[in-house]
């Protein structure tokens, strides 16, 4: 059964998803502030903490870095931060600190919740076999040597997807915009582009159309993600037969676009790719 240490100070909230994770076969401890969390890390053993970024006696952050910087602290522990403060500047930060994902209390209800944290929790659970896999069969890394170049504008995929993917052994470039993104493709060679189709200065689709009208281009892997199926230009994309894969970004994990990128490698290394 997973342990969660519950990092919550409003009783009535408190009480809901405690119900709600109990109710899903979590065990739950309750605490309601910074020291009572960093007490209970220390004497108990959690499979994951979930934490409030605003509660009394420590703010989130200063637990966050206590818990990733004390050795005392054991280094496995899983963080997820779970806070109303949800600016692209509060999850880089938080990321940056060691926490393993981030969930917007004003994005989910409870139920979803829940969805989001068995998400992560099957994410880990496939890391772990797959690093085991990789330490087992060093033979079957031929994701090894290659390059990919992944284009995304908002900083948590940045940081969470490339470092999935490079965890896997890939080499990563990161660009942040469409007109960098489409430089550095066309200046150095990559083994697989990945691209989100909205992004300033130059949108996924035009980056797709130009790279395949360069002969020396043209057949490298493209994959996009995209924020919706309803997005024309993801349409466009699908209907051009461009594309090698699309994902959309509410579905795909960090977890689940490394294993679609090594399935896709091995599969060419098979000869059963173009």
């Amino acid at each position: 059964m997973t342990k969660i240490l519950f990092v919550e100070d409003d009783p009535f909230i408190a009480e809901i998803y405690k119900k709600k994770f109990e109710g899903s076969g979590f065990e739950v401890l309750n605490v309601t502030s910074g020291k009572a969390a960093l007490k209970e890390a220390l004497t108990q053993k959690f499979d994951l903490v979930l934490l409030d970024l605003v509660i009394p006696e420590m703010s989130g952050m200063d637990v966050l870095r206590e818990l990733r910087t004390n050795p005392e602290y054991p280094k496995e522990l899983k963080i997820i931060v779970f806070s109303n403060l949800s600016s692209s500047e509060d999850r880089e930060e938080c990321l940056r600190l060691g926490a393993n994902g981030f969930v917007s209390k004003t994005e989910f209800s409870p139920s979803e919740v829940v969805v989001e944290l068995n998400r992560f929790l099957h994410q880990w659970s496939e890391q772990e076999k797959n690093f085991t896999r990789q330490e087992q069969s060093p033979e079957e890394h031929v994701k090894l040597g290659k390059r990919i170049l992944f284009i995304e504008d908002e900083a948590v995929f940045v940081e969470m997807f490339s470092r999935r993917l490079r965890d896997e052994g890939y080499e990563v470039v990161t660009k942040h915009e469409g007109i960098s993104g489409l430089n550095e493709a066309l200046n150095n060679d990559f083994d697989m582009i990945i691209s989100d189709v909205i992004m300033p200065g130059m949108d996924g689709r035009e980056i797709v159309k130009r790279l395949k009208e360069i002969e020396e281009k043209k057949y490298t892997p493209i994959f996009v993600l995209s924020a919706s199926l309803e997005d024309e230009h993801l349409k466009a994309l699908v209907e051009s037969g461009l594309v090698n894969k699309t994902f959309l970004k509410t579905y795909i994990t960090p977890s689940g676009l490394a294993y679609a990128v090594n399935d896709f490698f091995k599969e060419q290394a098979a000869g059963k790719t173009l």
